[in-house]
């Protein structure tokens, strides 16, 4: 059985961060598997997914001060929308996840969430989600 779905993330800033599990965990409920993977895919080159902590609003603080620290804009970018540094961190963060699924459920650790990460907005994005198993 495989299922494929798409949803919308309204971003609101070039560092945003849009806590999706909850979206992503409809999809596989949904999708009536009760094991199997589970992909997350953003088709944009300026934004990223990524599974880091769910407990402490302060980690994608620290993580975009990280990624600035990485990739800072720098006027050599040659880029003409003027947009490389947020190329550069989706590149980084990656466009793709990969998940189990246990039991109906996204197996996930216990602070672990799966967001949505902006770096050019604010923009509508799109998610898709595929759920394979049986």
């Amino acid at each position: 059985m495989t299922t494929l779905s798409e949803f919308n993330v309204r971003t609101g800033g070039q560092t945003d961060w849009i806590n999706i599990t909850s979206e992503v965990q409809k999809r596989v409920a949904s999708s009536g598997v009760r094991e199997g993977i589970c992909v997350v895919f953003t088709p944009h080159t300026t934004a990223a997914v990524t599974i880091n902590e769910n407990a402490d609003p302060d980690v994608p603080h620290d993580v975009n001060l990280a990624l600035n620290i990485i990739s800072p804009d720098r006027r050599e970018f040659r880029h003409g929308e003027g947009n490389s540094a947020a190329h550069t961190k989706s590149s980084v963060v990656g466009a793709s996840l990969t998940l189990i699924v246990t039991g109906g459920r996204l197996l996930l650790g216990t602070w672990q969430g799966i967001w949505f990460n902006e770096y050019d907005g604010p923009r509508t994005r799109k998610v898709n989600v595929r759920v394979m198993g049986e």
